[in-house]
């Protein structure tokens, strides 16, 4: 069952939705950039993802091959998403970036970055992550309850 979250950067001229399950599996990568930003991820197909606003306010950082794409805002520093290098089909999404009250619960698989090919080579789903889903979008925000 997937569900609409909002989200955005600190200053609110990035915002987003995301189309996404409540239960979250977020990776903690170790590689370089990573590591310095203590970037914390969750991955979903680029159809589940819509910027309502900010185009103009995103720069983007590259560094290695150029496959993932580390979008921030120009105002606040906050990457609130970006385009992983393990699924460039796909967005990986900060779960801290989300608007309250959508998310049930996180699990948080460590990914190792330092080792990038062994880890993707011997990942048993990470690439299908972001492969497109069938629009079957479920619930609306503020309509989940837990107990």
């Amino acid at each position: 069952m997937n569900m609409k979250h909002t989200g955005g950067c600190h200053c609110g001229a990035v915002r987003f939705d995301v189309w996404s399950s409540p239960d979250l599996l977020v990776f903690d990568c170790d590689c370089s950039i990573c590591t310095k930003k203590q970037n914390h991820h969750f991955i979903v197909p680029e159809n589940q993802f819509t910027l309502l606003q900010g185009l103009e306010n995103i720069n983007t950082y590259t560094f290695n091959t150029h496959i993932g794409k580390h979008t921030f805002c120009s105002t606040c520093g906050v990457q609130s998403f970006f385009t992983p290098r393990s699924n460039p089909d796909g967005y990986g999404i900060a779960p801290h970036c989300l608007d309250p009250g959508t998310v049930r619960s996180v699990t948080v698989e460590k990914f190792c970055g330092q080792k990038y090919e062994e880890t993707m080579k011997n990942h048993p789903n990470i690439r299908d992550l972001s492969k497109p889903v069938a629009e079957t979008h479920t619930v609306e925000v503020g309509s989940l309850h837990t107990p």
